[in-house]
């Protein structure tokens, strides 16, 4: 069984940065997208970040140019460096791992925003 666990949530004023970190445990070596997501209260869910087993990367628009995804495959973690941190950026962050045929999440971990 497949689990992640995510770290490094907390409170930031605006324009200060985070780092969120997500391990991954179980019988999936190396997963081909790892990422994060976040959702807001009220809010839908929305992508943040994703990188493929190849390097490559892809960030949500508002993200781009703040936020930096990074993986070691070896060790199966993901990490997010979000800087630049906006009120709007406050929500519930999640790590998910994804296969053919599997997908995989953690629990979340709080970030939040002050103004």
């Amino acid at each position: 069984q497949v689990q992640l666990v995510e770290f490094g949530g907390g409170l930031v004023q605006a324009g200060g940065s985070l780092r969120l970190s997500c391990a991954a445990s179980g019988s999936i070596f190396m997963f081909a997208v790892m990422g994060w997501y976040r959702r807001a209260p009220g809010k839908q869910r929305e992508l943040v970040a994703v990188i493929h087993s190849s390097g490559s990367t892809n960030y949500a628009d508002s993200m781009k140019g703040r936020f930096t995804i990074a993986r070691d495959n070896a060790k199966n973690t993901v990490d997010l460096q979000m800087n630049s941190l906006k009120p709007e950026d406050t929500a519930v962050y999640y790590c998910f791992c994804s296969n053919l045929g599997s997908n995989y999440w953690g629990r979340g971990t709080q970030v939040t925003v002050s103004s």
